[in-house]
């Protein structure tokens, strides 16, 4: 059984893809807001502040972390406001890519490929703005509901009680 060592390289340009084949065993995707995907840092331009940065180790390291937390943050929210109907979710979880897309590469990537979902949510809204409105109120109005529920029943000390959680 032999193997073939085509590969096809696809480019991006606009809304089309142009497809090539390679012999050379080189073909990958190609796109203006990927990154290569190695986890090269991104070029910076000398006496910048991302290049001072970069030279202190703990510094770049901290740095670092305090990007990541600061996108888990949004991220978490936006999965937490998912409970709620809408497009109340997009936004804080854009957010969140953004923020780490200024820093990995492989958020930068994922940032690109939400930022065109997103942007089609947003056109499909825009298009039916009456059933979009009626579904984001009326999710906002579930969640008051919700939450006016949980305190005015004592819902989580009924459920601790339940399962024997607690005094």
């Amino acid at each position: 059984m032999t193997h073939s060592t085509d590969t096809r390289a696809v480019t991006f340009s606009g809304n089309t893809a142009d497809e090539h084949v390679s012999h050379q065993g080189r073909g990958a995707s190609v796109c203006p807001d990927c990154s290569d995907g190695l986890g090269k840092p991104r070029p910076v331009e000398p006496g910048s502040f991302r290049d001072k940065l970069q030279r202190n180790r703990p510094a770049y390291l901290a740095w670092r972390i305090g990007v990541f937390v600061a996108g888990l943050l949004f991220v978490l929210l936006g999965i937490a406001l998912s409970a709620l109907p809408g497009p109340l979710t997009i936004p804080p979880v854009l957010l969140g890519l953004w923020v780490w897309s200024t820093e990995f590469d492989w958020a930068r990537r994922l940032f690109a490929t939400f930022r065109r979902k997103a942007s089609d949510a947003w056109k499909h809204a825009k298009q039916h703005p009456v059933s979009s409105t009626v579904v984001t109120v009326g999710g906002l109005v579930l969640a008051g509901v919700a939450f006016w529920a949980v305190g005015h029943f004592h819902l989580v000390a009924e459920a601790k009680s339940a399962l024997g959680i607690g005094s």
